[in-house]
């Protein structure tokens, strides 16, 4: 693996921002936007859009992507009353994936409906791949109708081939608060779950577990990084491995201006070590939003880089 992918959505005012947006990077500090900076997948079922975009290399060499559906462009003002309580307990209850073999040519468009009539709206899938079991551990934050749609927790669904899935169950509650935005990898046989607590306290917190079932206790170490940060303003942690050893983990800023939005990244040698923030070793041609970094082979960032969609195809 020589290079980065980070598959993402980009936050604008018009329906093109919420689609499936690629970036690729040699080393994981400097990105550029593949296909021009312009949508490679667009969102044509549910809510017509696309957020909080995750991908994983299944054990067979395909790729997957998945991500919550939901259209704030089309959807906020008719569908949902201009109410984020509203998409809460009443946005989609699936969860939106297509398939590929080369990154390039992807499949049509599939709705996974997980909702089970019980859940409110699907946010943020992550994709862990279970070691032990030899299968996919799906998580996703919601509501729920066991406590009347109150707080958020991490839900998931395990699946072998992305076709069919077990029935939902908790991962995580947060017994002070509601959980969102769950992103996990596996170090030294031990699980970590990077994770956005709405309070008490308020910012990303980092969870460990034997299993990526869990069950999960918090990592104390982890509550320095964002130590004098503003936590309400970052969600949407992402985290991958640079070629010195090192995790970078991405904590995704918003609250200002679209200028000022998007991805901050922090650097630590472990997992359950402190991150230091690294806004000078990074650069983005744009404000990436709530996504997820993959590794790639040099042969896949070459044919991204050279990736070019005919304007006239979505």
């Amino acid at each position: 693996m020589a290079a980065y992918l980070f598959v993402h959505f980009r936050e604008t005012r018009t329906p093109d921002g919420e689609q499936v947006y690629f970036g690729v990077s040699e080393d994981g500090f400097n990105w550029e936007a593949v296909n021009g900076g312009d949508p490679v997948l667009w969102s044509y079922q549910g809510d017509k859009g696309v957020r909080d975009c995750t991908i994983t290399r299944t054990d067979d060499g395909r790729f997957v992507i998945m991500g919550t559906d939901l259209s704030l462009a089309y959807g906020m003002v008719n569908q949902y009353d201009g109410s984020w309580e509203e998409i809460t307990r009443n946005g989609s209850d699936a969860l939106t994936l297509w398939e590929s073999a080369d990154l390039v040519a992807w499949s049509e468009q599939r709705m996974v409906e997980l909702g089970d009539g019980q859940f409110g709206c699907l946010w943020a899938p992550d994709i862990t791949y279970d070691r032990e079991n030899g299968d996919y551990v799906v998580h996703w934050s919601s509501s729920h109708e066991d406590d009347d749609y109150a707080e958020m927790a991490l839900y998931y669904a395990r699946t072998e081939d992305f076709e069919s899935f077990s029935d939902p169950e908790l991962l995580y509650r947060n017994p002070d608060g509601g959980v969102i935005d769950s992103a996990m990898y596996e170090e030294d046989g031990t699980y970590y779950c990077f994770a956005k607590s709405q309070s008490n306290p308020t910012g990303i917190v980092l969870l460990e577990s034997e299993r990526p079932t869990g069950p999960f206790t918090r990592v104390p170490a982890f509550d320095r990084t964002m130590a004098g940060l503003d936590g309400a303003r970052y969600e949407a942690p992402t985290a991958f491995r640079l070629d010195d050893g090192r995790w970078c983990l991405f904590l995704d800023y918003f609250g200002g201006d679209p200028e000022t939005q998007g991805y901050v990244p922090f650097v630590a040698d472990s997992l359950d070590s402190a991150f230091e923030r690294a806004d000078d070793e990074f650069s983005f041609p744009y404000g990436f939003k709530h996504g997820t970094v993959l590794r790639i082979t040099r042969e896949e960032y070459e044919r991204l880089r050279a990736y070019e969609k005919d304007p006239g195809e979505r």
